[in-house]
C-alpha cells in the first residue's frame, strides 16, 4: 500500500467556493483521502467540495479554524485506520509536493510530526504585520517549550496517528495553531521542521489578516 493511501488530508473550509473545487481536484491526484470541514460558510463551499469528490463535514455555524481541524481529526481517528494526517489549506496556498516531501520524511525518519516553515529557505513573501505575528508566535513557542521553531503558525503539518491522538484543540480561533504545537511537543516524539513555499495569489492576499486581527492574535499569543 502506498503511503498516500494511508494518509488523510484535513482541510478547514470557510467561504472558499471560488477556488476550492480546483484546489481539491488537483490535490486528489496525489492524496485520494480528504475530509473537508465546512465551518459555517455562507457561500457554496461545501457543495463545491462535494463536487470535487471529497468527504465533507459541516458546522452549521462558524466556530473557527481550530474547531474545524478538531472535527476533521475526530473524523479520521474514529472512521479510518490512517497512519498520518496532513493539515492543508483550502485556498491553494499550500503545495502538494511540499506535503508529500514532509510525509516521506516522517515515514523515513520515524517522526511523530513535521511542521512546514516558510522561513527556513530565503525570505518569506509575507506582509509586515503578518510577519510580526509569525515571529512573535515562534518566540513565544521557544519561551514556553524550549524548542526552536521558526514558523509556529504554518498550516501545513504532517502528524502521525499516535501524535494526533494527543491533540485536543480548545482554542477555536487563531490561537489554536500554538495550541497544536504545544500539545505535539508534549508527546516527546521526534519531530522536524521543513521548508515549504506558500503560494500567495491576489485571491489569497485579499483574504489575509487585517491589522485589527493581527493585533488580536498577538494579544492571544501573549496572554494564553
Amino acid at each position: 500500500m502506498q503511503l498516500t493511501d494511508q494518509t488523510w488530508l484535513v482541510i478547514p473550509l470557510y467561504n472558499e467556493g471560488k477556488v476550492v473545487r480546483e484546489v481539491l481536484t488537483d490535490v486528489r491526484k496525489t492524496f485520494p483521502n480528504i475530509i473537508c470541514v465546512d465551518d459555517g460558510s455562507s457561500d457554496n463551499s461545501a457543495q463545491e467540495a462535494l463536487a470535487a469528490g471529497v468527504h465533507v463535514a459541516v458546522h452549521p455555524i462558524n466556530l473557527g479554524q481550530g474547531a474545524a481541524l478538531q472535527t476533521g481529526f475526530d473524523y479520521v481517528l474514529k472512521n479510518t485506520d490512517a497512519k498520518y494526517v496532513v493539515t492543508f489549506d483550502a485556498d491553494g496556498q499550500h503545495r502538494v509536493e511540499d506535503a508529500l516531501a514532509m510525509l516521506d520524511t516522517a515515514e523515513r525518519d520515524d517522526l511523530g510530526f513535521v511542521f512546514g516553515s516558510r522561513f527556513l529557505e530565503g525570505k518569506a513573501e509575507t506582509g509586515t504585520f503578518k510577519k510580526i505575528v509569525l515571529k512573535t508566535a515562534a518566540f513565544v513557542t521557544r519561551m514556553r517549550t524550549g524548542e526552536r521553531l521558526t514558523d509556529a503558525h504554518n498550516g501545513l503539518r504532517t502528524i502521525r496517528r499516535d501524535a494526533l491522538e494527543n491533540v485536543q484543540i480548545t482554542q477555536n480561533r487563531m490561537a489554536h495553531a500554538s495550541e497544536i504545537v504545544y500539545q505535539l511537543f508534549a508527546t516527546g516524539l521526534k519531530w522536524r521542521e521543513m521548508p515549504v513555499h506558500i503560494i500567495y495569489t491576489d485571491y489569497s492576499r485579499s483574504k489575509g489578516q487585517s491589522l485589527l486581527n493581527s493585533i488580536n492574535i498577538l494579544v492571544e499569543l501573549i496572554m494564553k
